[in-house]
């Protein structure tokens, strides 16, 4: 068995710009995968959401609430999830074959175990939308597509495991596969299920649910399946001994990865509320509010992608004891992101009024609403770029094990100054839904410049440390 792997190296010849030319290149060619698989996720609930549409509105308000429950207790698992791609690729910068294994063999431990209770929070989903005053009928129709959700968050957190896995071992593009394979066989299903096709039962909104946990998975069968018998991943054998529990990894991993999930769930939290902000100004406001939100979050794909990617090409210059390959990695990720960023948020302004018109239609009715879409898109051009980067320098930092200011640094951009800024120019200054976004837009640059300056000062820190020696 294998137990060591040739370490990522940097050239030994050639003038510095050839090193910022590799990185740009190997930072692209893990981004571009991981940013369309990214997308394919996103593509997969929106046609999940237009198939539940034709179930009428009550059912699109209850799946709406349902995923709201779904999320907050899912985003917990996928910050920890996330670990798992720098002590993998740490692992694979330095050679160490056996440390491979155990990242990915911790993640699916971790993923197995957390599943269990966070599955209390979606089987019990009618009980808490209740108790934060939805309507029963509306709770109820929740709960049954929460009835056929719950039961995939382990084999989705299990995929993250072994997506994560293979990309930090410069390996992205299985998992773009399996969800471009995905995505029609979730259609057909989710459609199938809902409607009674074929010989399956009528199951409407529990249909859906069934149907996406069948195909998280099928998902995370077939990656199982590639990372044990295709190569590269089967000369790790990174399925061996899988039934020991390693605890110090674990406990590691844990460390890494619960400030993680508490700083996305600080980010979910804010955007949540946001959406209350917009409930108190106006019904117009809550409508753009949300369209805007939704084109966000797609491009927000983009820099995810490369923050992602950040993560790996870090972690395998911290792995291989290269201080300047950690600069280098993290200066380029950032770099590219502004550079897409910037691109789609140009793209986005010019087609503001189109967007909010592909939405809300062309009618005079709906006139307000795409105007004040529009504007919040207008406004959110830079939010658009903070955003992007700190996701990417937040991935940057995952790349050296450094997570847990970022959830410091989250509290205090998003808490201590975004959400405020937003309350007191909305309901104070009179701006209404455009305060709120500018409240967002602060709060994200603060969080972001504040990572910004950690990876500055930890990455001089580490070419201080070695330089000396040297």
């Amino acid at each position: 068995m294998l137990d060591t792997v040739q370490p990522q190296q940097q050239p030994q010849t050639g003038v510095p710009q050839s090193h910022l030319a590799r990185e740009f290149v190997e930072t692209l060619r893990l981004a571009v995968p991981m940013m369309l698989t990214q997308l394919g996720q996103i593509a997969m609930i929106t046609s999940d959401l237009a198939l539940i549409g034709r179930l009428g509105e009550d059912a699109v308000a209850a799946a709406a609430l349902a995923h709201t429950v779904y999320f907050v207790s899912f985003t917990f698992g996928l910050g920890l999830m996330a670990a798992v791609s720098p002590l993998a690729a740490q692992a694979f910068g330095a050679g160490d074959v056996r440390r491979i294994r155990r990242s990915l063999r911790v993640g699916l431990w971790v993923a197995f175990l957390i599943s269990l209770p966070m599955m209390a929070s979606p089987l019990y989903g009618e009980h808490i939308l209740i108790a934060l005053g939805q309507a029963p009928h509306s709770a109820a129709l929740a709960q049954r597509y929460l009835n056929g959700l719950a039961w995939g968050i382990a084999p989705a957190l299990g995929f993250i495991a072994l997506r994560s896995m293979m990309s930090a071992v410069n390996r992205p593009q299985a998992p773009l596969w399996i969800t471009l394979a995905a995505i029609p066989a979730n259609f057909a299903l989710v459609y199938c299920l809902i409607h009674g096709l074929f010989g399956l039962p009528e199951l409407g909104l529990f249909g859906a649910g069934l149907a996406t946990t069948l195909v998280n998975l099928g998902t995370f069968i077939a990656a199982l399946a590639i990372a044990a018998w295709r190569k590269p991943f089967a000369d790790y054998h990174p399925l061996a001994h899988l039934w020991r529990i390693d605890w110090p990894l674990m406990r590691q991993l844990i460390v890494i990865g619960a400030p993680i999930s508490l700083s996305l769930l600080l980010e979910y939290g804010l955007f949540s509320s946001a959406a209350l902000l917009m409930g108190l100004i106006s019904t117009t406001a809550l409508a753009a509010h949300q369209i805007a939100l939704q084109v966000t979050a797609v491009l927000f794909m983009v820099p995810l992608g490369i923050g992602m990617a950040a993560t790996v090409r870090v972690g395998h210059a911290f792995g291989r004891d290269d201080p300047a390959g950690v600069r280098r990695a993290g200066l380029v990720a950032a770099v590219l992101g502004i550079a897409f960023v910037s691109a789609l948020t140009v793209a986005i302004i010019l087609g503001r009024y189109g967007l909010g018109r592909l939405f809300f239609g062309g009618s005079e009715a709906s006139a307000p609403t795409v105007e004040l879409t529009a504007t919040l898109l207008l406004v959110g051009a830079t939010f658009f770029i903070a955003d992007a980067l700190q996701t990417i320098m937040g991935g940057a930092l995952r790349g050296i094990n450094d997570t847990q200011m970022t959830l410091v640094f989250a509290a205090i951009g998003y808490w201590c100054i975004g959400f405020p800024i937003a309350w007191v120019l909305a309901f104070h200054a009179g701006l209404g839904a455009v305060g709120v976004w500018i409240g967002l837009s602060i709060g994200s640059f603060v969080y972001a410049g504040l990572l910004i300056l950690r990876f500055r000062m930890l990455t001089r820190r580490l070419v201080g440390i070695v330089e000396p020696a040297r």
